[in-house]
């Protein structure tokens, strides 16, 4: 495995790589605290930026020099209350905005996303560590399609029909509670918040404290645009205090939420007292299954991309690899190889196809799934718990185990990192059973060299997403799962109905 080893200085000095305090911050909305560091030290309500009502801050910290990089308000259920009133008093207004000047800001935003890629995809390298090329493709993409595909699904869509002697008509549902991860943070926003203003609604946005900075970002951009005050609201913060507050709050309509599934549980919870919506995008254990008349090499290699991509922080990554149990011995030989050939590093440095994990406790949590992988008794296959010669990071092998077993932890739990799990299978309906084992159903993948075959598979198996021979992903089809992968689906035009209340008319 090629690594791109020594200090931060030598894999790219801020010089070459721009910090965030260079990138551009509105005296406003931040001020540098000293070299390297920027604070943003105010929330975004009715379209000004506020002083939040407590002290406290909370620091962004790069996965790759351990540094901070920025301090953002740690808010409080006082800020939340100020910017759901916010969007309360925009609501009756924003939702009778004609389809059409909607259609027009949603423009604008994209295209304001758009103009700031560069900047995007260097704040998240920085955030959460994806190598700079594929931010610039991802996490700066992905979010100006969410904004972009909005303005031609709103003009096409019917908000009306008739049902007998019913009118029935969408309206929005509300007032929308925002919160969102931190692996594609943009995009998790964009996903949410595109389709609400899309729909008419208004939003309160909690971006995770992780990495919150794109977030203002977009903050700036509606600004920029003169989206209307209250319309957008950003409140930032943490999930005990901001998250509980914004499910809780009896002016919220709906909640639509992103990260784990215990948190998401949590929500729910809060969220049942005032009878809320709530919608709900959790995690993952999904199942790439090769057939036997599949191309095994071509199979095995796009699979280990789809496992540890974003340091395989993914919620729809391809965690385990099932292969016809003649082929697993092969299978283990490319799949070694594809993890080894994966250069670990700075995700400024051009050779780097592999980042950081987030955090330290992320990179804590992996390391003993690591553990845990060897004590149960899979066969590792590539990587490891061996140290990387890094000074500073959350650095961890791409790993790959062999001969796993559906009763293993590793074949049962999220790990959220660069950590695959092959299963031998012996027919079909085996396989099927292996994948469909699982408390998730977000995603999975089939391979076969006959496509009818592998489409008879895919309906097969109890996921919201199923990929044949490496499909790519498709940003404006419906994206959410089955089972304890949540409920609800996001973007494109079912992500725009979440956020439309169904309402008839009888004449």
């Amino acid at each position: 495995m090629a690594l791109v080893a020594g200090t931060p200085a030598e894999t790219g000095t801020p010089a070459e790589t721009g910090t965030p305090a260079e990138t551009g911050t509105p005296a406003k909305t931040g001020t540098p605290a000293k070299a390297g560091i920027t604070v943003k030290d105010r929330h975004y309500i009715a379209g000004e930026w506020v002083e939040p009502t407590g002290s406290g801050s909370i620091d962004v910290v790069d996965p790759t020099t351990e540094e901070v990089i920025a301090r953002i308000p740690e808010g409080t259920a006082t800020d939340v209350n100020r910017a759901v009133t916010a969007a309360q008093r925009a609501f009756e207004s924003w939702s009778t905005v004609p389809v059409e000047e909607r259609a027009r800001y949603l423009q604008a935003l994209a295209d304001g996303l758009a103009a700031r890629a560069d900047e995007i995809a260097a704040l998240v390298a920085h955030e959460v560590g994806m190598p700079l090329a594929q931010s610039r493709m991802i996490q700066a993409g992905l979010p100006t399609i969410d904004f972009g595909s909005m303005p031609g699904l709103l003009r096409a869509y019917e908000f009306e029909e008739e049902i007998g002697n019913s009118l029935v008509v969408r309206e929005p549902a509300g007032v929308v509670g925002a919160i969102t991860p931190w692996n594609y943070p943009l995009h998790q926003i964009a996903g949410k918040v595109a389709p609400a203003l899309a729909a008419g609604c208004t939003v309160v946005l909690k971006p995770s404290e992780v990495a919150p900075l794109t977030a203002y970002l977009l903050a700036e951009i509606t600004e920029q645009v003169g989206l209307p005050a209250g319309v957008f609201n950003l409140v930032t913060g943490t999930g005990p205090v901001v998250g509980e507050a914004i499910a809780a709050h009896p002016g919220v309509d709906m909640v639509s939420f992103t990260g784990s599934t215990a948190a998401g549980r949590r929500v729910s919870e809060v969220a049942a007292r005032t009878i809320k919506r709530v919608s709900l995008e959790l995690g993952g254990k999904s199942a790439n299954i090769i057939l036997d008349d599949a191309d095994l090499q071509t199979a095995v290699v796009h699979g280990v991309g789809k496992c540890f991509v974003n340091s395989g922080q993914t919620c729809i990554a391809l965690t385990r690899m099932l292969v016809p149990r003649p082929r697993l011995a092969e299978a283990e030989r490319i799949a070694a190889a594809a993890a080894e050939a994966y250069t670990v590093g700075d995700p400024f440095d051009e050779h780097t196809t592999l980042g950081p994990v987030v955090s330290q406790a992320q990179l804590e949590r992996v390391r003993g799934y690591i553990e845990t992988g060897i004590a149960e008794g899979a066969k590792l296959v590539a990587g490891g718990l061996d140290p990387l010669p890094f000074q500073h990071g959350y650095f961890v092998h791409p790993t790959v185990f062999s001969e796993v077993t559906p009763d293993m932890a590793i074949a049962q739990e999220e790990i959220f990192g660069p950590v695959l799990a092959i299963m031998p299978y012996d027919d079909e309906d085996e396989v099927v059973r292996i994948a469909n084992d699982s408390v998730y159903g977000l995603s999975g993948g089939v391979w076969s060299a006959d496509p009818e075959r592998a489409g008879r598979l895919a309906r097969r198996l109890r996921t919201g997403q199923v990929d044949i021979n490496g499909a790519a992903f498709n940003p404006i089809a419906p994206f959410g799962g089955y089972k304890r992968s949540g409920n609800g689906r996001e973007l494109g035009r079912y992500g725009l109905e979440e956020f439309l209340e169904t309402k008839a008319i009888q004449r």
